[in-house]
């Protein structure tokens, strides 16, 4: 079993102790994750770029990957394959003679 395999183990393991798997349809699931990832963002509100606070940073980042990670797992999606599969793609609409350096989407290069 993979780290992230173990992970989403534990997370159903608390999720299913508090039966609140039926709570996490998909939409739920991915309006907790945009209100977790809010709060991420607020942690930088009205702060300099690197300023926010390390704890409540570590908090509010599980919480946004502990959501992903259960969205994945509901619809059976191998977390460690998506993300390899987009970085191809991220790779084939930035390649790197066109993208280094720049900020620009993929469209403008």
């Amino acid at each position: 079993m993979s780290d992230i395999q173990q992970l989403i183990a534990q997370i159903r393991a608390f999720r299913d102790a508090r039966d609140w798997e039926q709570f996490h349809n998909s939409k739920d699931l991915a309006v907790a994750l945009s209100i977790e990832a809010s709060e991420l963002l607020e942690l930088f509100l009205w702060k300099g770029n690197e300023d926010a606070n390390p704890d409540k940073l570590k908090n509010e980042l599980a919480d946004v990957l502990m959501y992903a990670l259960l969205l994945a797992d509901k619809h059976g999606l191998d977390v460690k394959q998506i993300i390899e599969d987009k970085m191809k793609l991220n790779n084939e609409k930035y390649p790197v003679e066109k993208a280094k350096g720049t900020a620009k989407k993929y469209n403008e290069l």
